[in-house]
């Protein structure tokens, strides 16, 4: 059974920095584009970053260009999103998504599969 869990989440003041991980059980992540996804309380879903499959083009929403970092490890399946200078407006739950595709295409609707999701809340 295909899944994509995440970790890593919790509380962390503004200004702070959080590393989410997310294994994928199942299935070999390699072949895909790997992204991140939030949804802020309020908003709709917003793309925070995708990785090509070898990870040789990345992307980042304006919102967390610059502070976040994206990578991965195919040899361990995993995915990370490294966040830095954290702002309120991050807080939101985060989602490992797998893409269709072996490149990111910027669309939500290119990412077939979803983990659960991880808790990340930015407050003083």
């Amino acid at each position: 059974q295909l899944q994509l869990v995440e970790s890593g989440g919790g509380l962390v003041q503004p200004g702070g920095s959080l590393r989410l991980s997310c294994v994928g059980s199942g299935f070999h992540l390699g072949p895909y584009a790997m992204g991140w996804v939030r949804q802020a309380p309020g908003r709709e879903r917003e793309e925070v970053s995708c990785i090509s499959r070898n990870g040789g083009s990345t992307r980042y929403a304006d919102s967390v260009n610059g502070r976040f970092t994206i990578s991965r490890d195919n040899a361990k399946n995993m995915v990370y999103l490294q966040m830095s200078s954290l702002k309120p407006d991050d807080t939101g739950i985060y989602y490992c998504v797998r893409g269709m595709d072996v490149s990111c295409s910027g669309s939500l609707s290119r990412y077939a599969d979803w983990g659960q999701g991880t808790q990340v809340t930015v407050s003083s």
